[in-house]
Formats: structure tokens, sequence, C-alpha cells
């Protein structure tokens, strides 16, 4: 039990990763004039992608003003599921699974 919810965890953080990286590229993409938003199945990708990565992002973007007019936040939130990722998932759920069985 504890190895599952250890690898649902790990999943969905991955998840998150790749939707953070999606929604940083496709905002570029959006930028530089690469798609246009009137595109209907283009405004629904940026607005989905937008609503996933809009919780987990706002928290640090009151902290951590734009450099440049570009905003870091996504890179440091990659940088923290990383790092949740390789150390602090195994950290909590190695006791949990040697209590609860692999």
């Amino acid at each position: 039990m504890g190895r599952f919810l250890y690898e649902v965890i790990d999943a969905l953080l991955g998840i998150l990763q790749f939707v953070i990286i999606a929604n940083a590229i496709l905002s570029w993409l959006v930028a530089f004039d690469v798609i246009n938003l009137r595109n209907r199945f283009a405004y629904s990708a940026a607005h989905f992608l937008d609503a996933v990565t809009r919780p987990v992002l706002r928290p640090f973007q009151r902290f951590i003003p734009p450099l440049g007019g570009v905003d870091i936040t996504p890179i440091i939130v990659l940088i923290l599921i990383q790092a949740a990722r390789s150390a602090l998932l195994p950290w909590i759920f190695t006791p949990l699974i040697g209590l609860l069985g692999g």
C-alpha cells in the first residue's frame, strides 16, 4: 500500500512537471505569434494549462518578481518539484513502506 501511494504521488508530480513545461512553451509560442489564441483549440489548450498551473505558480509569483519581463517562477517550481520527487518522497515513504509493506 505504501509503495502504491508513493508511485501515485510521484506520477502526479511528474505530470505536473510536464504541464508546467507545456504551459511555458505555449506561452512563448503565443508571445512570438506562432500560435494565435483566436484558434478555438489553441485557446482551450492555453486555458486548460493555465487553470492547472495557476494554483501552483501563483504563490511563488507573489514573492518573485519577473526579471526583465521574464517570469522565472516555473523554473523555480520545477526545481522544487524535482527536489521533492528525488529527496522528500523517499524520505517520507521509506518508513511508511516499511510499516505498511511494499
